[in-house]
Order: C-alpha cells, then sequence, then structure tokens
C-alpha cells in the first residue's frame, strides 16, 4: 500500500534544476497537519497557517462579499508572499 509521500505531486524545479522551488513542503506541511502535528508543520513550511487563512478567507468572500474584502484580501496575499520569500532566501543561508 502506498504512503503519503508517493501520492504527492513532486516538484519539478527539484527534480530537474536541482534546487527547492518556494511551495517546496507545503503539501508535507499539509499532511502533517492532518496528523495533528502543529508545530513540525510549521516548521516544514512556515506560511501553511497564513496560506489556509488566506484560502479560507476567499471562499467566505466569494460567498458573502465583505464591504473590504478585497484590501483584507490584498493584505492577506502580501503577508504571505513575504513570508514564503523570507523563508526561501532563510534556506539558502
Amino acid at each position: 500500500m502506498p504512503g503519503h509521500e508517493d501520492l504527492m505531486f513532486p516538484c519539478l524545479w527539484k527534480k530537474y534544476l536541482h534546487i527547492e522551488c518556494m511551495g517546496c513542503g507545503f503539501q508535507r506541511s499539509v499532511v502533517l497537519l492532518f496528523q495533528g502535528q502543529f508545530e513540525a508543520a510549521f516548521y516544514m513550511y512556515p506560511a501553511v497557517y497564513t496560506l489556509l487563512v488566506l484560502f479560507g478567507f476567499l471562499i467566505l468572500h466569494l460567498k458573502f462579499k465583505f464591504k473590504y474584502g478585497a484590501k483584507i484580501l490584498l493584505a492577506l496575499f502580501v503577508t504571505n508572499i513575504a513570508i514564503i520569500v523570507i523563508n526561501y532566501i532563510l534556506k539558502f543561508i
């Protein structure tokens, strides 16, 4: 029986260019969340929680059309990009 690692999408950047992309670790961090390993999920991919908040708010905004929803989404998007880029840079230091 295949494990969860066998069912994940491979990182094409890592496979062909031999470097990690900015999304490397996200799938494994989500699996860790489902397993209840919240701290390990954060260390695997620090933006996992803020991305979940972003996607959750996006779904709610599409359904309920919040007054300042677009501005909140923009702030969440910028926050997530900053976390992802900073984490990516720190991987190489």
